[in-house]
């Protein structure tokens, strides 16, 4: 058996841009509130403390790693976030594979084996996904931010039978 992967990413909770301009704008409106309050408030300092802990957040954030994808021996592996189990996907049983967006909107929350109106949704950040349909009609909607690397190591291991 071979275990060398042809394609791995690697999603991260805090690189999003959209979520990162609302906590930092959260910040600033903390240390604002701080700047124009009175000296003589006792609670004025919280705001301070509220807005670094915020930066501080943000700045951890960005290491939290969500989920993995690996595309190996004719399967896609996805595992996630600690707690997370495992999921599997066979090659074998996948008879469509098509690049799409993931979603229509402009907001998205990241999302890890969301099962939805025959849909199962791994999503953290950008606007593109791999649609897997298997025998049974499932479908299976991968945010990558890779999505073409994604959708050739996928198709090359479906070829290769």
């Amino acid at each position: 058996m071979n275990d060398n992967s042809v394609f791995i990413e690697k999603q991260y909770l805090g690189r999003e841009w959209i979520p990162i301009t609302i906590r930092l704008v959260l910040a600033m409106f903390c240390f604002a509130a701080y700047f124009f309050t009175d000296e003589r408030e006792r609670n004025g300092d919280l705001l301070a403390v509220v807005g670094f802990a915020i930066i501080i957040i943000s700045i951890l954030m960005g290491f939290l790693l969500h989920f993995r994808i690996r595309v190996i021996n004719k399967s896609v592996l996805i595992d996630g976030l600690w707690s997370s189990k495992l999921v599997k996907i066979d090659l074998n049983s996948i008879v469509k594979v098509e690049k799409g967006s993931y979603s229509r909107y402009l907001f998205n929350n990241p999302v890890y084996n969301l099962h939805k109106s025959g849909t199962i949704r791994f999503y953290t950040a950008g606007s593109d996904a791999i649609h897997l349909t298997d025998r049974d009609g499932l479908i299976y909607i991968i945010g990558s931010q890779h999505a073409n690397e994604f959708l050739r190591a996928i198709k090359d291991e479906m070829k290769n039978k």
